[in-house]
């Protein structure tokens, strides 16, 4: 596995947060189950907490703990890797953490299918917190360097790669499919 994956890695078990590119625009994570880099996180991009936030996994199965039971139709869709990225709103647990699912019933989730978010995933052993790189209201970042323009300080490492589409991903119901964002 790549050090520099080692290395992200590292600074989100110590509750760190990163910036790593995925298959739409550079993401910020951190380990989703620690609630003080998640908030940390949120207020580097003056994001309000009611939101939610979506997790990227490299298969469903590290997603699946988190989400109420999916019908058969909807664990395909959401396990495809499509050819456009698209992430899934879902029940989740009741027990999910606000700081996640925001005021919702709701979690936002994407399998990824771009390969430093997959290894990543992968190498982290589970879904990753993934909310575009930006302040809240501006433009996603696309490159390391703006991420640095925008977050000159606050991040724990840059995972540097390519970004594929340069916007956000499809956002749909994953129940029914429509088209939500």
């Amino acid at each position: 596995m790549s050090w520099h994956i080692r290395e992200a890695t590292r600074h989100m078990a110590t509750g760190g947060v990163i910036a790593y590119p995925t298959e739409t625009v550079y993401g910020l994570g951190c380990d989703p189950f620690n609630g003080a880099a998640v908030l940390h996180l949120l207020d580097l991009k003056h994001r309000n907490i009611d939101h939610g936030v979506i997790l990227i996994a490299s298969d469903i199965a590290q997603l699946e703990p988190l989400l109420l039971p999916l019908t058969p139709a909807a664990r395909k869709r959401v396990a495809a890797k499509q050819t456009e990225p698209v992430t899934w709103v879902l029940p989740c647990a009741p027990e999910i953490p606000v700081w996640l699912r925001g005021r919702h019933s709701t979690l936002a989730v994407r399998v990824t299918a771009h390969p430093l978010a997959t290894a990543l995933c992968d190498e982290w052993n589970g879904p990753l917190v993934s909310t575009s790189a930006n302040l809240h209201g501006h433009r996603p970042a696309t490159s390391a360097l703006q991420i640095r323009n925008a977050f000159s300080e606050g991040l724990d490492y840059v995972l540097h790669g390519d970004c594929c589409t340069g916007y956000a991903s499809t956002i749909r119901d994953g129940r029914t499919g429509k088209i939500l964002r």
